[in-house]
C-alpha cells in the first residue's frame, strides 16, 4: 500500500479528526502493531481513556476505500484512532507480520458475502433500480406541491406590485414563517430563495448603505422564484394529470426541492461511464439560508473537455457526522459517472474511483481543452445565464495569450487579442477573492497555457468578466486558492 499524507486526509471525516489522529501517533498512544503477510490489513492497540486500550485495524482490500475498525465509541468514521494507525503506517513504523484475527476473518467473509448478494441482485457496481413510488402517497405529495406553490406565488406578486422600497419595512419573520410553510409543503428550493428573502431584509433593515445591492439581489431572487413557480405548476399538474410520479431528466425537480438518488439517475440515462477527471479547483463557502457548508470542486474531462462540479453540504447541525472533502490531485477514473440534469455546470457523483497521477502527456493536454477563444466562451455563457433558474455565471477554460493590467484591473488577453476584464465575484465575499494572487505567481504564464474561472455578469458595469480560480499550464495547475 502506497500511503500518503494527502490519502490519509481525503479519508478524514473533518481537518480536526485528522489532527487529532497525528497526535496520537506522534505521541506514542499505539502498541502491538501487527500486519498480514499481504499487507492488506494493519491493526494496533490504541491508549484511550479507560483502563482497556482500543482495538484498531484497517483493511486495504479496497485499496481507494479502505475499511477501518475500532472499537471506541466515536460516531465519527473514521475515527481519530483509524486515522492515527494510518500515521503510524506513514511514519513506517515498524509492524510484525501476524495471522489476521478471528473477529476480522469473519467480518471481512460476512462483507464480501454482502457484496456477491448485491452483485447477483442488480448487477453490481451499479445502483440498484429505484423501486416503483407509492402512487397515492406520490399524488398527495404534488397536490401539496401545487397548494405550495400557490402561496408562494402570492407572496411574490404582492413583493413585485407593492415595489422592493417596501422591504426595509417588512418583517423578516414574515419571509421566515412562509418559509417554513413552504417546506411542509415539500417545497424546499423555494423555501430556501424565501429564507434568502428574509436575510435581504434583514440586511437593509441592519444597514441602509447596502440597500441598493440587497434589493439587487431580492429582484434576482423574486424573478428566479417567479420562474419556477409558473414552470413548476406546469410540471407537476402534467405529472398528475399523466399518473407518472417518477423523477425525471428535468432541472425543475431539484429547483423545486427533489432531492436526487444515484438509482434515479441510472434509471433516466444520467450517468457516463470509464469517465476521467481531474480537479482543476476547490472551494468551501457557507450558506447562511440553508445553513450549511458548502464544499465545491470544480472539474474537467480529460477525454471530452467538459467542465463539471461536485457538491459536499454539510449542515452546521450534522457537521460532525458528515465527511468533509478536500482538494484533490492527480487524476480520478470512475467506472460510473452520474450527471444531474441540467444546462451548465452540471454536478456530478459517483460511488467508487480509483487515483493515479497525471501523466505529462495527460498534463500537457489540459490547456487545449480550453474554448477555442473568448468570443466562442462568451456566447457560451450568454446562452446559459439567460435562463431564469440557472446561476448568473458559468464554469470556462480560456486559452491565455498573456494576463496583466489595463488601468487598474487585471485583465486577460486571449490569443486572438480579445479581452475581459478579471475580478473577483461580489457574492463570493473576500474569503473567495482571487485576482490580487495573479501577482504573487513565482513565474511567468508559458505560452499555451489556460485560466479557469467563473465568468459573471457585473451589475456594477453591465459586463461579463471572469473570477479567475485556477492557472492550467502544460506542467501544472496552479490554484489561485485552496
Amino acid at each position: 500500500m502506497n500511503l500518503t499524507e494527502q490519502f490519509i486526509l481525503l479519508q478524514a471525516p473533518n481537518p480536526a479528526a485528522a489532527e487529532n489522529g497525528r497526535k496520537l501517533s506522534k505521541k506514542g498512544s499505539f502498541s502491538a502493531h501487527k500486519r498480514t503477510e499481504d499487507g492488506a490489513l494493519y491493526w494496533a492497540e490504541c491508549a484511550g481513556s479507560g483502563k482497556n486500550p482500543y482495538r484498531v485495524s484497517i483493511d486495504f482490500t479496497n485499496q481507494d476505500a479502505p475499511t477501518c475498525r475500532c472499537s471506541c465509541p466515536s460516531r465519527q468514521f473514521p475515527c481519530k484512532h483509524a486515522l492515527g494507525l494510518m500515521f503510524e503506517m506513514l511514519a513506517a513504523k515498524p509492524f510484525e507480520t501476524a495471522e489476521m484475527p478471528q473477529d476480522i476473518a469473519e467480518k471481512r467473509a460476512r462483507q464480501a458475502a454482502r457484496a456477491a448478494k448485491k452483485a447477483a441482485g442488480d448487477g453490481g457496481d451499479k445502483p440498484a433500480k429505484p423501486k416503483k413510488p407509492n402512487a397515492a402517497a406520490r399524488k398527495k405529495k404534488l397536490a401539496k406541491q401545487l397548494e405550495g406553490l400557490d402561496m408562494a406565488e402570492r407572496m411574490v406578486n404582492d413583493l413585485l406590485t407593492s415595489g422592493l422600497g417596501t422591504l426595509a419595512g417588512s418583517s423578516a419573520q414574515t419571509f421566515d414563517k412562509l418559509a417554513k410553510d413552504l417546506g411542509s409543503c415539500y417545497l424546499t428550493g423555494p423555501q430556501t430563495a424565501f429564507t434568502r428573502i428574509a436575510l435581504t431584509v434583514r440586511t437593509v433593515q441592519k444597514n441602509p448603505e447596502q440597500a441598493d445591492a440587497a434589493y439587487a439581489e431580492a429582484l434576482r431572487l423574486l424573478v428566479a422564484l417567479r420562474s419556477t413557480i409558473k414552470k413548476g405548476r406546469v410540471f407537476l399538474e402534467g405529472k398528475l394529470e399523466a399518473g407518472d410520479y417518477s423523477a425525471e431528466d428535468s432541472a425543475l425537480f431539484e429547483a423545486l426541492g427533489g432531492v436526487w438518488k444515484l438509482e434515479e439517475l441510472q434509471a433516466v440515462g444520467a450517468v457516463k461511464e470509464n469517465a476521467r477527471l481531474a480537479q482543476l479547483s476547490f472551494d468551501v463557502s457557507l450558506d447562511d439560508a440553508r445553513r450549511e457548508y458548502v464544499e465545491r470542486g470544480w472539474w474537467i474531462d480529460i477525454d471530452s473537455g467538459e467542465l463539471w462540479q461536485t457538491l459536499n453540504l454539510r449542515p452546521l447541525k450534522a457537521l460532525k457526522h458528515v465527511k468533509g472533502d478536500d482538494s484533490r490531485f492527480g487524476l480520478l477514473e470512475i467506472p460510473a459517472l452520474y450527471i444531474y440534469p441540467g444546462e451548465g455546470d452540471r454536478r456530478v457523483r459517483w460511488d467508487s474511483a480509483s487515483t493515479r497521477p497525471l501523466t505529462a502527456p495527460e498534463h500537457a493536454g489540459l490547456p487545449r481543452l480550453a474554448q477555442p477563444d473568448l468570443t466562442a466562451a462568451v456566447k457560451l455563457v450568454k446562452g446559459k445565464i439567460k435562463n431564469t433558474l440557472a446561476p448568473k455565471f458559468l464554469a470556462v477554460l480560456l486559452p491565455v495569450g498573456r494576463i496583466g493590467r489595463v488601468g487598474d484591473e487585471y485583465t486577460l488577453e486571449d490569443p486572438q487579442g480579445g479581452r475581459i476584464a478579471l475580478r473577483d465575484r461580489p457574492e463570493d465575499g473576500p474569503g473567495h477573492a482571487c485576482v490580487e494572487r495573479l501577482g504573487m505567481l513565482p513565474r511567468e504564464i508559458p505560452a499555451g497555457s489556460a485560466l479557469f474561472g467563473l465568468m459573471f455578469y457585473d451589475g456594477r458595469d453591465k459586463a461579463l468578466c471572469l473570477h479567475p480560480y485556477s492557472v492550467i499550464t502544460p506542467d501544472e495547475i496552479l490554484r489561485l486558492q485552496y
